[in-house]
């Protein structure tokens, strides 16, 4: 099993900072792809930014210049930088992962595995 836990959200004032992490564990072969999605109460989780294993980012033109999106391999861990928040930026965050793991060594499957999510809260 992979299993992918995220910590740091909390309460930040508008203008403030967070650093979101998100730890993969378990049994796998390597981690491809790795982003943060996020979603608000009423709305469609949405997509923040995304980070490939060399490093190639993603972001959605909304948190452009504030957020950033960064991994450490060497850990399995994504982190997301959230500067200049704004109370729009309030939702449930939620990182996931596209994992390589392999069946009794036959075969090898890519899969997509998603965290527990952290609220992330911006008071104006």
């Amino acid at each position: 099993q992979v299993q992918l836990v995220e910590s740091g959200g909390g309460l930040v004032q508008a203008g403030g900072s967070l650093r979101l992490s998100c730890a993969a564990s378990g049994s796998f072969i390597s981690i491809g792809l790795m982003g943060w999605y996020r979603q608000a109460p009423g709305k469609q989780r949405e997509l923040v930014a995304t980070v490939t294993n060399g490093g190639r980012t993603n972001y959605r033109d909304s948190v452009k210049g504030r957020f950033t999106i960064s991994r450490d391999n060497t850990k399995n861990t994504v982190y997301l930088q959230t500067n200049t928040s704004k109370p729009e930026d309030t939702a449930v965050y939620y990182c996931n992962a596209v994992v390589e793991r392999s069946y009794k060594g036959v075969f090898n499957r890519s899969e997509l595995y998603w965290g527990q999510g952290t609220q992330v809260s911006v008071s104006s």
